[in-house]
């Protein structure tokens, strides 16, 4: 038996054991045996769309993903400020030229679970895998929406965008052996090493790939190395995963300086993972849950294990006086409040013909828009005070932050009546307003069909009809929303970002141009942000980036592709049987590390 060290930014945090073959057999029918009958209930708010990492982004396919495949890096669990170890890699990579290239050496004996792709034979993960996973992202058939990740990066990614083929060797991207993966960059970029940790630069095999080529079909037939499998799979109401019997061997481990460091509760958690083999749990049944209402009862009922951000309309039935009612706390359920890493905001379309482009009257009308929005109703009424109110697009614990920031763009309907009069938006007999031109104004803002959603409505109904603006709401499901967004066929939609790493950059490119059709919903467009954006994605976080962001938060306000709008605290809750939970600022889930102490309460209310 020998330690692989996994080193993390600040230090060495957690050993898997790699294990001889007759001791891994043991210890893996140990594991097996104590995870026999363990099973988690969850829920996701939304459906997933499909299990392909390079084209899904939806947050309930991302939940689903990072479970079933495995990118080259991870989060340490429990470090905060987080921190980096490796994954399918051994440990983070040898960083060379100054910081523009890195040497990853894979685990060897790491396995894609069985399919019948591979025609009966394990199939065991190589270094090119991770180079044609990577150059997925570059098929113009698959519309990658993670393409930004990589593109212009990669030295030699050219020939990719030139004219396409997995077969195209590029400099920036080599397997040098079987194990052993070589990525050189153009220029030095500060976050590459959290974009190695997303599902979207996870393995597949090209076998799988090709076999289930038709379009979608692969996100149908997810083949991963991940800790869990799909056991079964209904469409947008439940998927059950299967604790994967061929995942690597990986013990849990925590060195005791490194223990010594960590806060009480996490300090626990460490303790009780300590020396167990992961995953703790033989099956994950997860529901598609979209209705606030039912989740909340579903929890209370004991139908799921966890519930993580309580809808701000329920807060009620579970709160008294900003502490766990004392009923539910007796049953020994638990109350934690996170700083989600996360920017709600409202956007309009700036190829729109009422509300888009750069003109003085629709740079009006939009500043209206956001001067209409009454922040202190929307957090004291509908988010119940757990939120604080957005001042820019960066949500605080993200590197770029600048919490003495203030936004010039407050509520303000008087403001907002005096731009649209002095643009030409007259006050028609009914109260509403007309366009320049004379033709009625209306605007169309696309919702769910939720009880928060028709609240949310209401509240911008108020907000715009104040100001002489009339708004209709167009219902669908938030998937089929963002589909047609980035088609450019949505005038309004609130929606939320949340961090895909922690860094200011994975909210300022949601606005840059580069990215429209994939996450700039707004498909902003302009030069001066453009340029100061190139710039600011070289740079770490230092004084030049910050006077950056300051520009670029003055362009949104000026230009107002956006209408900031809040940064939530979750209120989370767990369930008394639940062991080993503590939400983590980036990965979307921990499952893996999650027990069930049947002994002490009755899961999924049996």
């Amino acid at each position: 038996m020998f330690l692989r060290k996994t080193a993390c930014a600040a230090g060495l945090a957690l050993l898997t054991v790699l294990m001889a073959p007759g001791i891994a057999a043991t210890d893996a029918a140990h594991a097996q045996a104590a995870r026999a009958g363990k099973t988690l209930h969850l829920f996701l708010s939304t459906s997933e769309t499909g299990l392909d990492p390079a084209v899904a982004s939806d947050l309930a396919s991302l939940n689903l993903m990072e479970n079933i495949f495995d990118p080259l890096l991870r989060y340490d669990y429990l470090a905060r400020p987080v921190q980096l170890q490796g994954n399918t890699a051994r440990s983070l990579p040898a960083i060379e030229d100054g910081g523009r290239t890195y040497l990853f050496h894979l685990q060897p004996g790491i396995f894609f679970t069985p399919d019948p792709a591979f025609k009966g034979q394990p199939r065991e993960v190589t270094a090119q895998d991770y180079v044609y996973s990577l150059t997925r992202l570059y098929d113009p058939s698959l519309k990658s929406p993670w393409l930004f990740l990589l593109e212009d990066k990669l030295v030699g990614d050219a020939a990719l965008k030139a004219r396409f083929s997995y077969d195209t060797p590029i400099a920036g991207l080599q397997a040098l052996d079987k194990y052993t993966l070589r990525i050189r960059l153009n220029a030095i970029d500060p976050n590459f090493l959290f974009y190695l940790a997303m599902p979207a630069t996870a393995v597949v095999a090209r076998e799988v790939a090709e076999a289930y080529a038709a379009p979608g079909q692969i996100g149908n037939h997810p083949v991963g190395t991940g800790p869990f499998l799909v056991k079964q799979w209904k469409r947008s109401d439940k998927i059950v995963l299967q604790a994967n019997p061929t995942f690597r061997a990986t013990v849990f481990h925590t060195e005791a300086r490194v223990l010594a460091a960590l806060p009480f509760d996490a300090r626990a958690i460490a303790t009780s993972l300590e020396g167990q083999q992961l995953p703790l749990v033989e099956r994950i049944e997860v529901r598609i849950v979209e209705e606030y209402q039912s989740r909340m009862l579903g929890f209370l009922k004991g139908e799921f294990d966890y519930l993580e951000q309580v809808p701000e309309s329920m807060t009620d039935m579970v709160l008294a006086k900003g502490a766990l009612r004392p009923e539910l706390a007796a049953k020994g359920m638990q109350l934690t409040r996170f700083p989600v890493l996360q920017t709600y905001y409202m956007w309009m379309n700036m190829d729109d013909p009422v509300l888009g482009g750069t003109t003085k009257d629709k740079l009006a009308l939009r500043r209206a828009i956001a001067l209409s929005y009454n922040s202190g109703e929307d957090i004291a009424l509908l988010k119940k005070s757990l939120a604080l109110p957005a001042q820019s697009p960066l949500p605080p614990n993200v590197l770029g932050h600048d919490k003495s920031y203030r936004s010039p763009v407050g509520y303000d309907p008087a403001l907002a009546r005096a731009l649209l009069d002095r643009f030409g938006y007259k006050v028609g007999p009914d109260g509403f307003r007309t366009q320049p031109d004379g033709t009625p104004l209306l605007l169309s803002m696309h919702t769910e069909p939720s009880t928060v959603g028709r609240l949310r409505d209401e509240l911008w109904r108020r907000n715009l009809n104040a100001i002489g603006v009339r708004v209709a709401f167009k219902s669908d499901k938030k998937t089929e929303i963002i589909k047609a967004s980035r088609l450019g066929k949505v005038q309004m939609f609130e929606t939320n970002w949340i961090a895909d790493f922690p860094d200011g950059d994975n909210f300022m490119q949601l606005l840059y141009g580069g990215n429209i059709g994939r996450a700039n919903y707004a498909r902003f467009n302009l030069p001066d942000y453009n340029k100061r954006y190139e710039e600011a994605r070289l740079l770490s976080d230092t004084p030049r980036r910050r006077s950056l962001y300051f520009d670029l938060f003055q362009l949104i306000h000026a230009y107002t592709p956006w209408v900031l709008l809040t940064h939530p605290i979750s209120a989370d809750l767990q369930q008394s049987w639940l062991k080993n939970y503590r939400r983590h600022p980036v990965e979307f889930t921990s499952w893996r590390y999650l027990d069930v102490d049947i002994a002490k309460g009755s899961p999924a209310g049996k």
